[in-house]
């Protein structure tokens, strides 16, 4: 909106009024999240956090991220079935992290059985920002792939007709129009139904894995009423229902309270505060043994932590998984940022005595999802000297800092004053396959997530409370 000739209370007074709309249009197209008051009950919701107007991307910056997609899912899937490759990647690393060593432990177990039904379901979203060099040139590079919850599909699919709303009502039509359309919810629900069909019951639920904290409700339910749309049966469950319910039978099919499961779909396990007991650990066994689809298997899991993401990066690992496709590799290596290994060795001494004579270019990173997690600027000098010396190093990785160019925007959140803010943004894109024994089935990029927040905070995504969803504006 354009300040010239207009006074300050008068544009304040604009954006209030821009602001109230915001929120209504948010509630009218079911951009929601259950309240911190009660989030396992649907009594009482508001709107899940979203900024006023989109923000600009890069067309070209925004196409390279699709486009890379359905090369980013193979390697994932190539990674999977690659088991030197995981036990040689993770080897340090599950010596001094419980959490991988946990999930590492099931994967071997699971190697060591006959697999009776050979169908692989992948739904990820491989994150980005928009890095700015010194000499004012804007790349992309990518933060992080997630295998495993990939959250945010269902409501990005709501927010454009939020975002074009806006604009009208504050009068930028021709912005208005440029809202790209975005359905990740039917694209991930495709890939899912896929693998349901493969499992080949009709009788088969596919079982969404839940936490026991549900606040961001919404956001699976529009994968889940995509599915009841195709007439396929949805039921949602927690650990403690596959601890207390859960059994296989002979042929290793999975029954949880009776019912016959087709796929797992995981939107818990992730952290190690989702496994609550022992019996979470056995629950998510007797899941990884069965012959329902797992979106992710548990080597699919694995694919997607940070360590394997730097081993990535060395020269000559893409062309381990992409031989005779030099254009593939040179596409993926573009997004790559500067990645270091942390191991015991000269090259792990190196990378110490880098990010402590400049933390500030870096960012140290632990194998964990959900946000929140990552190290910056002195705080990494203060995890390194305590352990620079010691294998417990190894849980960690390296990472260049990336430098995305802030811009101006307000940020809505239940409760929180209107406010204009500098504004960083990532970039997601969803992608969706299935394979089914060697053969893929199903690759495909299923659509975008933009998040923003706010400059004052360096880490932490939607659901930590950081972060909120935006909409691209291609520039």
């Amino acid at each position: 909106m354009s300040t010239s000739g207009i006074s300050e209370d008068v544009l304040r007074d604009d954006i209030k009024g821009l602001g109230e709309v915001a929120k209504d249009t948010a509630l009218l197209n079911g951009v929601l999240m259950r309240t911190k008051d009660t989030p396992n009950s649907s009594e009482v919701v508001s709107y899940a956090p979203f900024t006023l107007f989109p923000s600009p991307v890069p067309k070209s910056l925004f196409h390279q991220a699709l486009e890379a997609q359905t090369h980013f899912n193979r390697l994932v899937d190539r990674i999977s079935q690659s088991p030197d490759f995981l036990e040689e990647a993770l080897s340090s690393t599950i010596k001094v992290d419980d959490f991988t060593a946990r999930l590492f432990s099931i994967y071997r177990q699971v190697q060591q059985e006959p697999q009776t039904l050979s169908i692989v379901l992948g739904l990820n979203r491989s994150d980005y920002m928009l890095d700015q060099s010194p000499d004012g040139t804007t790349s992309l590079k990518q933060i992080e792939i997630n295998t495993i919850a990939a959250s945010f599909g269902g409501l990005a699919s709501r927010t454009p007709d939020v975002h074009r709303h806006i604009l009208k009502v504050a009068n930028r039509l021709e912005e208005s129009r440029q809202i790209l359309d975005n359905n990740p919810a039917a694209g991930l629900a495709k890939g899912l139904a896929k693998a349901w069909e493969l499992y080949g019951s009709e009788r088969a639920v596919v079982m969404f894995l839940v936490e026991d904290v549900q606040r961001n409700i919404y956001d699976h339910r529009y994968v889940e009423n995509e599915l009841w749309l195709r007439d396929i049966p949805v039921i949602r469950r927690k650990f403690e229902d596959v601890c207390q319910t859960g059994s296989l039978d002979k042929n290793k099919r999975l029954f949880v309270g009776g019912q016959e499961v087709a796929v797992v779909y995981f939107r818990n396990g992730y952290m190690p505060q989702n496994y609550t007991s022992e019996q979470s650990w056995e629950a998510r066994l007797l899941m990884e043994r069965s012959c329902a689809v797992k979106c992710p298997d548990i080597s699919t899991h694995l694919a997607g932590t940070k360590k394997v993401q730097q081993e990535l990066a060395r020269p000559g690992v893409l062309e381990r998984f992409f031989p005779n496709e030099p254009e593939t590799v040179a596409q993926l290596q573009a997004t790559f940022a500067g990645l270091y290994t942390l191991d015991m060795g000269d090259e792990g001494d190196r990378t110490v005595d880098m990010a402590l004579a400049a933390p500030d270019r870096y960012v140290l990173k632990p194998q964990r999802e959900g946000g929140g997690n990552n190290i910056y600027g002195q705080d990494i000098c203060g995890v390194l000297e305590g352990v620079k010396d010691s294998t417990e190093r190894t849980a960690y990785i390296l990472m260049d800092k990336i430098h995305p160019q802030p811009v101006s925007n307000y940020l809505l959140r239940p409760g929180a004053p209107l406010q204009p803010s500098q504004c960083l943004s990532e970039l997601g894109v969803f992608g969706a396959y299935v394979r089914t024994g060697r053969e893929m089935v199903m690759n495909e990029c299923v659509g975008h997530l933009l998040r923003t927040k706010s400059c004052a905070h360096e880490d932490g995504g939607v659901a930590a409370g950081v972060a909120v969803l935006d909409n691209p504006l291609l520039i």
